[in-house]
């Protein structure tokens, strides 16, 4: 094969009894017929080469044949032949493509220059591969990189070394390996390619099945993704399994950043896509839902001091210690949640954990309520001189303590069995329930040893 293709010179020698333009034809019909017929061959042979030849060459074979081998190219390498092609032929070749196809090819231009070729295509199939470039916000499409590092499975190192060192970007970490169709096939660690023999072919470094992600695929899978696999880049690939781009690790690291620091938004009510500088209006309308469900459960627990009326009146020591059980019980709570929120994240809990997550956290809730309650009781008796008094709160803290940790646990886990993000407000819950407890445990005892107050 490398032999039909080098022997076509690109301008006509001539001999003594064939006519220079006669032999020039025939060579050009050899050339169109084996790319048409043997474009994945074609395309191989290519790949190292200068993208002004293979322009030429492609150029010289029709629209047709350009089509069959420039979608078989690497996409970055068929940019490259595109942009040493004249502007009308390399419309053409574009339009008679799956926009599927072209997209991929797009992408691989600067992005000054790729507006310019949108602009030249016809505007139906220009907004097509629009569309296809466009992901939305938080998605693996919008995290990638569509300067792809990918190479036939035939390539030898020696050949793959040399083309990389034409590249631009040095974060590679891995180049990836896809057939005649785009579709990713292997991946190929580049510690790999660094100890092999020149001559050893990339496909027999392939080990295991390849990695990847679907260009669609969420932040926050992507993250959980990370937790299983650990990759310095990760492939992206469409529907059809085609590689359209590679999130680098500074992408990976960032998206793991804003994984983990979107849970702190969520967690208290706040929309995962409001920034600090978003728009006043944008805001508003994200939170205030929110703060209306948290003014409802503020007067649950207003309703559950309203029943202990009476003893209040009676006992006014009672209100100036209930922020006391309340505000600790929720400290509490919020340990036991962030813990678990962690463990849930970095996929070290799952909900088959709830047995021993609760049994762990009833322990430290106790423990935790025992030491703070003997605090707390030496500080009452100081001041109120009263033992029933000094009883009631402690035996409320632990209560208290214990509940608002059993609750922290929980939430998150019951949230997540419910099919829902576990970090969406978790905390107006967790705040209610230590609330509603704390209030409900201590005033309830001061009701209960009343007589001893």
């Amino acid at each position: 094969m490398s032999e039909a293709i080098a022997a076509v010179p690109l301008e006509a020698t001539g001999t003594a009894d064939v006519p220079a333009s006669t032999e020039l034809d025939a060579r050009r019909a050899l050339n169109a017929q084996y790319l048409r017929h043997h474009p994945d061959e074609v395309a191989f042979f290519l790949d190292g080469r200068s993208a002004e030849d293979t322009a030429l060459l492609v150029h010289d074979a029709g629209p047709e044949a350009a089509v069959h081998l420039l979608q078989r190219l690497n996409p970055r390498v068929a940019a490259d032949v595109l942009r040493n092609m004249p502007a009308q032929a390399a419309k053409i070749a574009l339009t008679q493509m799956h926009p599927a196809r072209a997209a991929p090819i797009v992408a691989s231009f600067e992005p000054n220059e790729r507006e310019g070729v949108l602009a030249r295509l016809p505007r139906g199939f220009a907004s097509e591969v629009r569309e296809l470039l466009t992901y939305p916000f938080d998605t693996a499409g919008a995290l990638m990189d569509p300067r792809i590092t990918a190479f036939q499975p035939d390539t030898t190192v020696d050949d793959a070394l040399r083309k990389m060192r034409t590249f631009k970007e040095k974060e590679l970490g891995a180049i990836y390996l896809t057939d005649g169709l785009g579709r990713l096939v292997g991946t190929v660690p580049l510690g790999e390619i660094a100890t092999a023999t020149p001559e050893t072919k990339l496909k027999d470094l392939v080990r295991g099945t390849p990695v990847a992600v679907s260009a669609t695929a969420t932040r926050e899978e992507i993250v959980a993704y990370l937790t299983e696999q650990r990759v310095a880049t990760l492939p992206v690939v469409d529907s059809d399994h085609r590689l359209v781009g590679v999130i680098r690790y500074r992408a990976l690291v960032d998206a793991a950043e804003a994984e983990a620091t979107m849970s702190m938004q969520t967690m208290v009510g706040v929309s995962k896509d409001e920034r600090a500088l978003s728009r006043v209006s944008f805001a508003v309308r994200q939170r205030l839902p929110w703060l209306e469900i948290n003014l409802a459960t503020a007067f649950l627990a207003a309703f559950v001091v309203g029943l202990f009326e009476g003893t209040i009146a009676k006992y006014t020591a009672l209100a100036v210690l209930m922020p006391v059980v309340a505000g600790q019980s929720g400290n509490s709570g919020m340990q036991a949640l962030a813990v678990t929120m962690r463990g849930l994240a970095l996929r070290e809990v799952r909900l088959q954990h709830w047995p021993r997550l609760i049994v762990k956290e009833a322990g430290v809730g106790i423990l935790n309520g025992l030491a703070i309650a003997g605090t707390t009781m030496i500080g009452v008796f100081i001041w109120s001189q009263s033992p029933g008094l000094t009883f009631v709160i402690g035996s409320a803290m632990v209560m208290a303590m214990l509940i608002a940790g059993l609750a922290g646990a929980s939430i998150p886990l019951i949230m997540k069995a419910l099919g829902q993000d576990p970090a969406q407000s978790s905390s107006i819950v967790l705040t209610t329930v230590t609330d509603v407890t704390g209030f409900l445990s201590f005033l309830g005892l001061a009701t209960i040893f009343s007589s001893f107050l």
